[in-house]
């Protein structure tokens, strides 16, 4: 399905019957990245709603320019579009700092949320690779899957690349002080790796003292996005415990 909206093509899929379930997927992949982590199939009892990000997967960005902030407000027409004024989500790294922006513009539209690698800030380790980010440093997994994800072809792809040094130098978009975070009020669970390369612990910590109902979940031996592969059925059974309010 596809939405024009703010300039764009916003193309997202709907899978599944229940309550709205938001997955924002991270930079550089596409909405339909959920399915690596469910099994392909959605989870009882909720409806989810995955859209591509601008400049994503099948979305189009026609001025090129790219931030989190113009994301969130994408996501929010798209929402109003749906009739969706509350609902529940989860956000995958640059997915969940387009969730941060919603999170802390709408407080009270987000009943509870799950953010997996999102920091608040970028520390300056990130900002060093983001410098030089090319795609010569992908895996050939990784290629292949970038190629199979964005519909738009190597322009497309081009530009994420190009779109991810830029945040080397972006310093507006991604800032969430801890009284900025203190404003959200959904009930927050932050999934970190304990040996993500891009964000220390550290930063998952400071999250979890800003955000008022938050929980902390560091993944032993969890890379960036510990949430795929052999860890994703610990993951399943973990968030939608959280989500369906079993934590309270």
């Amino acid at each position: 399905m596809v939405l024009e909206v703010n300039g764009i093509e916003l193309h997202w899929e709907e899978t599944g019957v229940g309550e709205p379930l938001l997955w924002l997927h991270g930079a550089m992949g596409c909405g339909a990245d959920w399915r690596h982590i469910f099994f392909k199939e959605p989870p009882s009892g909720y409806r989810v709603i995955a859209p591509d990000l601008r400049g994503h997967g099948s979305s189009t960005n026609p001025s090129g320019e790219f931030s989190f902030r113009q994301c969130a407000l994408d996501v929010r027409a798209l929402l109003d579009h749906l009739h969706i004024t509350r609902f529940k989500a989860i956000g995958l790294s640059g997915g969940g700092i387009v969730l941060l922006h919603l999170a802390t513009s709408q407080p009270a539209r987000i009943e509870s949320m799950v953010l997996i690698s999102a920091p608040p800030y970028f520390p300056d380790q990130v900002r060093a690779i983001q410098r030089q980010w090319s795609e010569s440093m992908l895996t050939e997994a990784d290629r292949t899957h970038l190629r199979a994800s964005h519909k738009h072809g190597q322009p497309q792809i081009d530009k994420l690349f190009e779109m991810t040094r830029a945040f080397a130098e972006t310093f507006d978009d991604v800032n969430f002080t801890p009284p900025y975070l203190g404003t959200i009020t959904a009930e927050t669970l932050i999934v970190f790796g304990d040996r993500d390369p891009l964000y220390p612990v550290s930063i998952a910590c400071e999250m979890h003292r800003a955000i008022p109902r938050s929980h902390l979940w560091v993944v032993p031996h969890g890379g960036h996005g510990p949430v795929f592969g052999e860890a994703a059925l610990q993951f399943v059974d973990t968030a939608l415990k959280f989500l369906r309010g079993a934590w309270r």
